[in-house]
């Protein structure tokens, strides 16, 4: 018997997800992880969230739920880091098919709940769009999590909704969260909790799942993402909880959903975008000039020369910046996130995030 968590927003929170679940509970059984295959586009050229039909090799799990394995292969022109995920991170990961409208989300995640024994759903949202009221700045992306707090209230299964690392994915502040969060305390995972991820974060282009386990692992100032400049401070280990109908009351988008119930994910979508001004069908717009890559990169497929020059380069970027993420590392060397383990392995460099002072 488990409960089922799930990554709220796809991509690379089943990362952060695992943390928490070693947080959350002792249970030293692999947790049960269900997550969207809903990648970044340098992944995914597709950008789409991705359903049964577009992987081979999906394993199925008791109740007809559909497994990644490190066998599971993308279907082109799709991309995934699922199967990568399903081989280094100590869960079982399951697939979220929201491709056919939010009740039938709905029925695949209350059967996955009630397949496992498990008397709860754990959502958990890394950065904190989860609590979106719809009208902040730098919101890029609340479509996905608002999706998943819909779906669970239509289960009637009794949800928990977990934030973590406040503000770390750079859509709302983390002092606007820590308002909506007045009066819940947190949890802070430990480092062995963050440690295992550690295989996971060693090639994923993952932002805010790599920004959380740093924080737990203490560092703390100002970090250079690939959209925006990130702040560590004492707060970012944090993870909070609160019930799903407080969560719903934040979020307008998660609200209308449940009121609406439309019957694709496209009205889904077009409802965000009604709501927020932001289609969550869309490629995100990133809110601040990228990098240009270096005029006359060296000969080889690693994009740079020494350690030396690399991280020269890296620092002129980043102007100022304490740190960087390796998904940034790589765009401004003229990288693609492939190259993620090879920058490692000349950086000499095992940590979450890069560290440049």
């Amino acid at each position: 018997m488990t409960d089922l968590y799930i990554a709220a927003g796809g991509g690379g929170d089943p990362i952060g997800t695992l943390i928490a679940a070693r947080t959350i509970t002792v249970d030293p059984a692999p947790p049960l992880i269900a997550t969207y295959a809903w990648e970044r586009p340098e992944v995914d050229p597709t950008h789409s969230p991705l359903g049964k039909r577009d992987f081979a090799g999906l394993a199925r799990e008791a109740g007809g739920a559909a497994a990644f394995t490190s066998a599971t292969r993308p279907r082109l022109p799709a991309g995934s880091t699922m199967p990568g995920l399903a081989r280094d991170l100590p869960a079982r990961l399951l697939l979220l098919d929201p491709t056919h409208g939010l009740s039938s989300l709905s029925r695949q995640i209350a059967s996955m709940a009630e397949a496992a024994g498990g008397r709860r759903i754990r959502i958990v949202d890394i950065g904190g769009d989860v609590l979106t009221h719809g009208d902040e700045p730098g919101l890029c992306s609340p479509f996905g999590d608002a999706y998943t707090l819909a779906a669970c209230h239509l289960t009637g299964i009794l949800t928990t909704v977990y934030l973590a690392g406040p503000g770390l994915d750079g859509e709302i502040g983390e002092h606007p969260l820590l308002e909506r969060l007045a009066g819940h305390l947190p949890l802070i995972p430990s480092r062995s909790a963050a440690s295992a991820a550690a295989p996971a974060l060693a090639w994923h282009p993952s932002e805010a799942s790599a920004l959380w386990a740093a924080a737990i692992h203490g560092t703390r100032g100002t970090v250079r993402t690939a959209r925006d400049t990130i702040h560590l401070t004492d707060v970012s280990p944090r993870l909070y909880h609160l019930p799903l109908q407080e969560a719903l009351g934040h979020n307008p988008v998660a609200r209308a959903l449940v009121d609406e119930r439309p019957a694709t994910l496209d009205a889904a979508a077009d409802l965000s975008h009604r709501l927020t001004g932001i289609h969550g069908l869309e490629p995100e717009r990133d809110r601040t000039p990228q990098p240009e890559p270096p005029a006359d990169p060296p000969a080889g497929n690693t994009g740079f020369r020494s350690q030396d020059v690399t991280m020269k380069t890296l620092r002129e970027a980043a102007c100022g910046a304490d740190h960087v993420t390796f998904r940034y590392a790589a765009r401004t060397l003229g990288l693609t996130w492939t190259d993620i383990p090879a920058l490692r392995g000349i950086l000499n460099t095992g940590t979450p995030l890069l560290q440049l002072t």
